[in-house]
């Protein structure tokens, strides 16, 4: 075996050297390499989960958030609805309420102009009747008058 390795050119002490600056090596690597990448891997790990669940509560809250506008969305339509309704039923009473008015103000204007036209016409038969009777008295002394 001796011979083998003495034909293919290795060294025991060399190659037990490198084996040991191997190992050493490999330590080093191992302390100052392999585990801050694998805790910096660990970590993001955990901020990416992180994530993901904030995203999921997000999605959870979002999904409530739509649930709750569309349940106040709901009740202000309903409102809108109700006070629709009574300003139209206050707009119905104030229309009936000036209707009334409104006649009660055409019968009493057409009361008065009645009355108007009873006294214009009660004053005009008074008038009518004096120039009648005042008439009469001027032509019975215009015939005693053409008598005397």
């Amino acid at each position: 075996m001796q011979q083998l390795l003495d034909a293919f050119g290795i060294n025991w002490s060399l190659l037990l050297a490198q084996a040991v600056n191997f190992a050493i090596v490999l330590v080093a690597l191992r302390y100052f390499l392999y585990k801050p990448v694998l805790t910096m891997l660990e970590n993001r790990r955990a901020l990416v989960a992180k994530g993901v669940e904030d995203a999921k509560q997000a999605q959870l809250k979002l999904a409530g958030a739509d649930s709750e506008v569309s349940k106040r969305v709901g009740a202000a339509d309903e409102e809108a609805e109700h006070i629709l309704i009574a300003a139209r039923e206050s707009a119905n009473a104030e229309k009936s309420r000036l209707l009334k008015d409104a006649e009660a103000r055409a019968a009493a204007v057409a009361r008065d102009a009645q009355a108007r036209a009873t006294e214009a016409s009660a004053r005009a038969k008074r008038e009518s009747e004096k120039e009648i009777a005042r008439l009469a008295v001027l032509a019975a002394e215009k015939v005693m008058r053409a008598n005397v």
